[in-house]
C-alpha cells in the first residue's frame, strides 16, 4: 500500500536448559521483528517431546492474548514466525511454524527466504504420491527434510543432505524433541543470529539482534552462510559442510528491512543508513534549506545527508503511528487519503522552503507522489527528492516481494520521466557503487541484484509469483 519493497519473514528460536517461560520470551522476540511481518505470526513450544503451536493471521499482539500465552506454557524450546505473504494475503494454511508428525517424530519449522526451486521439488515429491497443504516453501523444506530421515540417524543429519537439495535463500529455525536447530543457505542471503540468555542459561536465535535485546539476550555471532547449528541441554554444535563462501547478504536488509538497533555482520543498520545518506549529498548536492526524512526507514540517511551537506536537518514529515496496517482503500482517492492519514507535514518546517526529501526506495512511485503534493500545500518552495538505494529494475527470488519488472516505475520510465510523475524539482538514486560501501563493516559479500539484475546464483525463468497455485497466494 505504502510503495514500499516488503521483507517476507522474521524468525526466532529458543532452547533453555531448564523449563521456563520459552512462550513469553519468544512472544516478546516477536515483537521486536514485527517490522518483518504484518500479516501472520505463530509459536511452537516443545513440551517434553510435545509440540503445542498456535498460529493466526493479525498481528502478534491481535493473535496472542494472554490466555493463548498461558495454554502454550511450559517446555524448553520454542520458535516463533512472523511473515508478510509476498502477494500481500495470507492464507491459514500457510502462516508458520509448520508443525510436522512423523514417524522419526514430530517437528516444527520457520524460515525466511524463498527457494527457487521449490515448484520442481514440490512435483518431483507429488510425484511419488505428496500431498501438499499450504502455498509455501517451509512444506517443501519439511519435506525434503523428512525425506532423508529414514536414512539418517539425526535430524541434523538429514538437513545436512536436504540442503543440498534447497536452492535459494533460507534462514531456518527447526524444533525437534530435544533440540533447536538453526541453517542458513550457503549464501547467506537473509540474517541470522546467535545469542545467549544471562548466566548461560540458553539460547536464541533470530533473524536481527534487535531480538536478541528484547530478551535480554547477549548477542553471540552471526550463523555463517551454510552452517547448521545444533543446540542441546549440552551446549552448541555445528556443521559446516555446506560453509566455504563469503556470502552474498541482501544488501537491502542495510537499507530498509532490518530494525536500526539492529547490527548484521558486524554492521550496525543505523551507521550504514547514515553513511548512505552521506554519499548520497556526495553525488546529488544541491542548494537548499532544509532536509527531511520520511519516517521511519529513511530518518537516518536524511541524518547523513543533512551531515555531509551541510543543510539543516529538520523533522518536516511526521507519521501517525495508530493507523492500523488493515486501513487499505482500493480506489486512487482513498490511496491518497490514507497516505494523508499515515503522514502529514509539519507546515513551520516546511513553509517558504526549498526542501530535500529523502525516502529509501521509490517502487511504483505514487506515495512518493502524494507526499510531494503535500509538502507543497505545506508551502514548500522547491522538493528534491534523494533516495538512498538504486533503482530499482528487477525481480527479487529470494525474499522480498517485487515480484514483477512491470511494477517497477524505474524499470519503464528514464530520470526524467520518474521526476516528472512524481512531480519532484530534481531526482537522485544512490549509485550502485556507494551503496556496496555503505556497510564497510560487514564481513560478507552482498546480493544487489534486484538492481543491477546480477544474482549470487542462477535463478529461473518464472517469476517468483509464477510459483505453485496463484489461487493460494504466498
Amino acid at each position: 500500500m505504502f510503495d514500499k519493497i516488503n521483507e517476507e519473514c522474521g524468525v526466532f528460536g529458543i532452547h533453555t536448559k531448564e523449563n521456563s517461560d520459552v512462550t513469553r520470551f519468544t512472544y516478546t522476540a516477536l515483537y521486536a521483528l514485527q517490522h518483518r511481518g504484518q500479516e501472520s505470526c505463530g509459536i511452537a513450544v516443545n513440551d517434553r517431546g510435545i509440540i503445542n503451536y498456535k498460529c493466526g493471521n493479525g498481528l502478534v499482539n491481535e493473535v496472542f492474548d494472554k490466555e493463548a500465552i498461558e495454554r502454550l506454557n511450559g517446555g524448553k524450546i520454542a520458535i516463533g514466525h512472523v511473515r508478510y505473504s509476498m502477494r500481500g494475503k495470507t492464507a491459514r494454511r500457510d502462516v508458520q511454524p509448520l508443525v510436522v508428525r512423523h514417524m522419526k517424530g514430530p517437528m516444527a519449522l520457520a524460515f525466511n527466504g524463498n527457494l527457487i526451486n521449490s515448484t520442481k521439488l514440490k512435483e518431483d515429491y507429488e510425484l511419488k504420491g505428496a500431498i501438499f497443504q499450504s502455498n509455501n516453501d517451509a512444506e517443501v523444506i519439511a519435506y525434503t527434510i523428512t525425506e532423508q530421515r529414514l536414512t539418517c540417524d539425526s535430524i541434523e543429519q538429514s538437513l545436512e543432505k536436504a540442503m543440498f537439495k534447497l536452492q535459494g535463500a533460507y534462514s531456518a529455525v527447526i524444533m525437534s524433541p530435544k533440540k533447536l536447530i538453526a541453517a542458513r543457505d550457503p549464501h547467506g542471503i537473509r540474517p541470522l543470529c546467535i545469542g545467549v540468555l544471562p548466566n548461560e542459561a540458553g539460547y536464541v536465535i533470530a533473524s536481527e539482534s534487535c531480538a536478541l535485546n528484547a530478551v535480554g539476550a547477549e548477542f553471540v555471532r552471526d550463523i555463517e552462510p551454510g552452517e547448521i547449528v545444533v543446540i542441546r541441554n549440552s551446549g552448541i554444535t555445528s556443521i559446516k559442510t555446506h560453509c566455504g563462501g563469503k556470502g552474498s547478504l541482501c544488501v537491502f536488509e542495510y537499507v530498509y528491512f532490518a530494525r536500526l538497533d539492529s547490527v548484521i555482520e558486524g554492521q550496525s543498520v543505523h551507521e550504514a543508513r547514515v553513511k548512505a545518506g552521506e554519499f548520497l549529498a556526495e553525488e546529488h548536492p544541491v542548494n537548499a534549506d532544509v532536509v527531511i526524512g520520511v519516517p521511519d526507514s529513511a530518518i537516518d540517511a536524511a541524518l547523513g545527508y543533512a551531515r555531509r551537506s551541510g543543510i539543516p536537518y529538520g523533522m518536516g514529515l511526521t507519521k501517525n503511528r495508530y493507523v492500523g496496517r488493515t486501513f487499505i482503500q482500493p480506489t486512487q482517492e482513498m490511496r491518497e487519503t490514507t497516505v494523508k492519514i499515515k503522514l502529514s507535514a509539519v507546515e513551520s518546517v516546511i513553509s517558504g522552503k526549498r526542501v530535500v526529501v529523502i525516502d529509501d526506495s521509490i517502487v511504483r512511485g505514487t506515495t512518493t507522489r502524494i507526499i510531494i503534493k503535500m509538502l507543497r500545500e505545506a508551502g514548500a518552495k522547491e522538493v528534491h527528492v534523494r533516495l538512498s538505494s538504486p533503482p530499482f529494475r528487477h525481480p527479487c527470488y529470494f525474499g522480498a516481494d517485487i515480484d514483477s519488472r512491470a511494477s517497477l516505475i524505474a524499470n519503464s520510465k528514464t530520470l526524467e520521466e520518474i521526476r516528472e510523475e512524481i512531480g519532484a524539482d530534481s531526482l537522485g538514486y544512490l549509485s550502485i557503487e556507494h551503496l556496496e560501501k555503505v556497510a564497510a563493516n560487514a564481513d560478507c559479500g552482498f546480493c544487489a541484484g534486484c538492481f543491477s539484475g546480477k544474482y549470487p546464483m542462477d535463478v529461473p525463468d518464472e517469476l517468483p509469483s509464477d510459483k505453485f497455485d496463484l489461487k493460494l497466494t504466498q
